[in-house]
């Protein structure tokens, strides 16, 4: 089928500095906590000016806004773009340009209809604290295609705006409400044991004591789609959670991203990363968090800061991790007993 080039541009007025702008979309690393869309991106190859992503998203855009390859690796599988219905993923290229604030990108396995070809984003001064964000988008639509695909690709472009104009609008308290912590536990056993227990998730319950319900989708190996109800809150107080995982088994890790979220936390990414050694592994939780400032009043009372809730959600989630990285332990650990 012949297809040709679609362009779409659009710009947006942000209240936010040009520079904090264009550092965060410089900065695709931590998109996730940004982004709601953005599920992971993980950083190939960079010097400094040029680099090479690959990029794992939300397709279905109309949940993630509500909750919030052809040469793929083994390791999680699927050729570019839509995964199992749910997960799109695929290799970029990205020049970066901080003399003009701009950033252009090149998709290198963008090969279904429809698909983003190339694009530049662009940040311009507008006054000392507000500037105007730009997004060109180029697609390789069907000659004959219905107005429908092009009004799509058209919303798509003022999504990805609205995304970045509303985290760039916390700018002023961003140090405040971002938060990063890990927690880490040695275990004197195989890390194939350890990993093995980390990603049968659908088996906590019953196991990992603040783990209630599990329910795991897994249309594509190696991404899974999980619902948990989970007790972990202060007060045994059950939460409801979804994430999208990415597993890659042969580098011992596995990526997530909550895709609902507690009322306190408005995005939350993380990783679980074993580090073997000749007698054992080192696991590593990792979280990136971005708190909810509208709900502390309202979850944690009148009169809380923003200190105290950080202190609340580090103190929740490292409770939760290091529950669960003790049971991987017992699990490797007891395993490895009773094979003596």
């Amino acid at each position: 089928m012949s297809s040709r080039v679609h362009a779409c541009e659009h710009t947006v007025r942000v209240a936010a500095p040009a520079g904090v702008v264009y550092g965060m979309l410089a900065d695709a690393v931590r998109w996730p906590v940004f982004l709601p869309s953005v599920v992971h991106a993980e950083r190939l190859d960079f010097d400094g000016v040029q680099e090479r992503l690959r990029m794992w998203e939300l397709a279905d855009d109309a949940d993630a806004d509500a909750d919030a390859d052809a040469d793929a690796d083994a390791d999680v599988g699927g050729a570019g773009g839509v995964l199992g219905g749910r997960v799109g993923s695929w290799h970029t290229r990205r020049v970066l340009h901080p003399d003009v604030r701009a950033v252009v990108f090149e998709q290198e396995d963008a090969v279904w209809p429809g698909s983003v070809v190339s694009g530049v984003w662009s940040v311009r001064p507008a006054g000392g604290t507000e500037c105007v964000l730009g997004l060109r988008q180029e697609r390789g639509l069907p000659v004959a295609a219905a107005d429908g695909a092009r009004r799509e690709a058209e919303a798509d472009v003022y999504r990805r705006l609205a995304q970045v104009r509303r985290a760039a609008g916390w700018w002023e308290r961003l140090d405040e409400l971002l938060l990063s912590f890990e927690d880490r536990v040695r275990i004197e056993g195989p890390a194939e044991l350890v990993y093995d227990f980390l990603y049968r998730i659908g088996e906590w319950p019953g196991r990992v004591a603040h783990v209630e319900r599990a329910g795991v989708r897994e249309d594509v190996p190696g991404i899974q789609v999980v619902s948990l109800d989970t007790c972990a809150a202060p007060g045994g107080r059950t939460v409801s959670t979804r994430v999208v995982r990415l597993c890659f088994p042969h580098a011992g890790r596995i990526v997530y991203k909550e895709t609902l979220t507690p009322g306190l936390i408005a995005a939350h990414s993380g990783e679980w990363s074993l580090l073997p050694d000749a007698s054992g592994v080192t696991v590593v939780a990792a979280h990136q968090v971005m708190l909810r400032q509208e709900a502390i009043g309202r979850v944690l009372g009148a009169g809380t800061g923003l200190l105290e809730a950080r202190d609340h959600v580090r103190a929740w989630l490292s409770r939760a991790s290091t529950e669960t990285l003790g049971l991987a332990k017992w699990h490797a650990e007891s395993t490895v007993r009773r094979l003596r």
